[in-house]
């Protein structure tokens, strides 16, 4: 770290496996290809990352710990946690710094026990359906969320330049 104030970016479990994992539905991009955009994204912003994946419950919550007193907001993806864990929730629910609950696909539209999330409640946000580039969308809330002065891109941009 450089001393510059910084966002956890937490993940859950099986996202060590993206870019091999069921690529027709989560993409080609690997879990180093989200860190390292989220990176970019952040040092642009004059932030650093805290990026972490874990595929255990009780460690996932370990980090959310750690980052409620060190992080100046928390994007997540519990991947299956995000339907299944009350630890998590709760862990989240301690969190006063801003938190953005992130999915690779559009939940809702998947099976129905993925449509329920015990994170959204306690969450700031939620961004899902917008591939890797919704680690970006939440990189740069969080960051706009502690810094309202700063100029920020907005969403809108963000958007057009991906899909341009």
């Amino acid at each position: 770290m450089t001393g510059r104030p910084a966002i956890a970016v937490l993940n859950g479990p099986n996202l060590n496996l993206l870019g091999r994992r069921e690529p027709a539905l989560y993409g080609t991009a690997t879990l180093t290809d989200i860190e390292n955009l989220c990176r970019r994204t952040a040092t642009e912003l004059g932030y650093d990352i805290d990026f972490r994946q874990t595929n255990h419950e009780g460690t996932l919550v370990d980090h959310i710990h750690e980052a409620r007193d060190l992080a100046r907001g928390i994007v997540i993806n519990a991947a299956a946690y995000t339907h299944t864990s009350v630890a998590v929730r709760d862990a989240l629910a301690t969190v006063t710094a801003p938190v953005i609950e992130v999915h690779l696909t559009n939940v809702h539209t998947r099976e129905p026990f993925r449509h329920v999330s015990y994170i959204a409640a306690v969450a700031t946000g939620v961004l899902a359906g917008f591939g890797p580039a919704g680690y970006e969308y939440a990189v740069r809330h969080i960051a706009a969320l502690d810094n309202p002065a700063a100029p920020h891109t907005r969403i809108e941009e963000l958007h057009d330049a991906h899909h341009n």
